[in-house]
């Protein structure tokens, strides 16, 4: 199971996003990502980094790591717009970017209000995300922010991995069983039983937020 963490990009500038990306590189973590936001959700007041350049300057200061936006809100750019995107960063650390989608949905309605951005009906967003997807799955893994049945099984025709938020392992066992699944969520309470659990019902991943404990984190690993 792969270990990575979202990066602090709810700022004014991308320093602390550097440095805690250097911090899970020499604890041995795979990967960072980056929220696709506008603002913080709730919060339309505070910064919020757009994901790509900095995802661009971590894979420039660091060899190893894996990244990717998590999850890219299909709508917010147009879609050819967001392909190059991730075509773009794919050039800069080929092999080493996860296209992360997702379809959004009421929590995010605010940001989309705010800057005119044209709010499409679910099965709209599922034809973005497909469209997507089956532009780059050549190139790199494909992830679909998981959701109800015809979401998943859009993700499963255009091979994407399903990636669970703040699931149970019951959730990411049964899921499991019909192709790869991923899973991000806040930091456990008991983070070596939870880490215990997510790899034994098959996670291919697991990405924390950024409170996480980098060293409990790669401990982890080590002891595992």
């Amino acid at each position: 199971m792969k270990l990575g963490v979202l990066l602090p990009t709810f700022r004014d500038n991308a320093d602390d996003a550097m440095a805690f990306a250097q911090r899970a590189a020499d604890a041995g973590l795979d990967g960072v990502f980056a929220y696709d936001h506008l603002w913080p959700m709730g919060t339309p007041t505070r910064p919020s980094l757009a994901p790509f350049p900095v995802l661009t300057a971590v894979t420039r200061a660091n060899s190893t790591l894996v990244v990717g936006p998590l999850v890219a809100r299909v709508g917010l750019v147009g879609t050819s717009h967001l392909i190059e995107q991730f075509t773009t960063l794919h050039a800069v650390a080929p092999g080493r970017v996860i296209a992360t989608l997702g379809s959004g949905d009421k929590l995010s309605t605010a940001e989309n209000v705010a800057y005119d951005i044209p709010e499409r009906n679910a099965d709209e967003r599922r034809a973005l995300m497909a469209e997507t997807a089956r532009a780059l799955v050549d190139t790199m893994p494909v992830w679909f922010g998981a959701g109800n049945d015809t979401t998943n099984g859009v993700a499963r025709d255009v091979g994407a991995v399903l990636n669970l938020w703040n699931a149970t392992p019951e959730r990411v066992r049964a899921l499991s069983a019909g192709g790869p699944v991923s899973w991000a969520g806040p930091v456990p309470n008991d983070l070596v039983t939870s880490l215990d659990a997510l790899r034994d019902a098959g996670a291919t991943w697991v990405v924390l937020t950024p409170d996480a404990d980098i060293d409990a984190f790669a401990q982890w690993r080590a002891q595992s």
